[in-house]
C-alpha cells in the first residue's frame, strides 16, 4: 500500500468516525408506552370482546354441522339415497357457512383486521408523531423500539425516551 492509499484510508476512517459520532440514537419501549395509554387498553379490550363474540358465532355453526353429521350417522341406514344426498348437502352447506363466516371475521382482510386497524391506527399515528417530534427536537437520527426483536443487546436507560413520549401525549408520570 503506497502513501497515498494510506492517507485515503485514514481519511475514510476519520470520516466514518466523525459520522458515527455525530449520529444520535434513542430507544423507546412500545409495550411500556401502550400499557400507559388508556385508549390503547380500551381498544384492546374492545377487540377481545368482539373477537370472542365472533368466535362464538363461528363455533355455533360448527356445532350445528357436527350435530347434523351425528344425526346423519345415526339415521343413515334408514335413509333413501335422495335423503342421504340431501343430508350430506346440508352438512356440507353448514360446514361451508362456518368456514366462510370464520374467513369473514378472522381472515387476512376480515372484520377483526379492519376493526383493529380502525381502533389502533390513530393511537399508533399519535405515538409515531410524538416520537418524531422528540427526535426532531433532540436531533436523533434513529429511534429503536426496545420491546421488539430488533437484536438490541443493551440499551442505556439514558437514551430511552419512552417517558418523554408519554408526557408529550399527555400521559406523563
Amino acid at each position: 500500500m503506497n502513501c497515498k492509499q494510506k492517507i485515503l484510508m485514514m481519511v475514510a476512517f476519520m470520516a466514518m468516525a466523525i459520522g458515527a459520532h455525530a449520529q444520535k440514537f434513542a430507544l423507546v419501549d412500545m409495550e411500556y408506552i401502550f400499557k400507559n395509554i388508556p385508549a390503547y387498553e380500551r381498544a384492546n379490550e374492545q377487540l377481545n370482546q368482539v373477537s370472542k363474540k365472533w368466535q362464538a358465532e363461528v363455533e355455533a355453526l360448527s356445532v350445528e354441522a357436527q350435530t347434523l353429521y351425528k344425526n346423519y350417522q345415526n339415521e343413515v341406514v334408514f335413509l333413501s339415497q335422495e335423503q342421504k344426498k340431501a343430508r350430506q348437502d346440508a352438512i356440507m352447506a353448514k360446514e361451508k357457512e362456518a368456514a366462510e363466516l370464520k374467513k369473514k371475521y378472522f381472515g387476512p382482510e376480515g372484520e377483526l383486521f379492519k376493526k383493529r386497524t380502525s381502533l389502533m391506527t390513530p393511537i399508533q399515528d399519535e405515538i409515531y408523531n410524538a416520537v418524531k417530534d422528540i427526535a426532531d427536537l433532540r436531533g436523533y437520527q434513529l429511534v429503536l423500539d426496545r420491546a421488539s426483536d430488533a437484536g438490541i443487546i443493551f440499551g442505556s436507560p439514558k437514551i430511552d425516551i419512552s417517558n418523554e413520549v408519554l408526557e408529550k401525549l399527555g400521559y406523563g408520570r
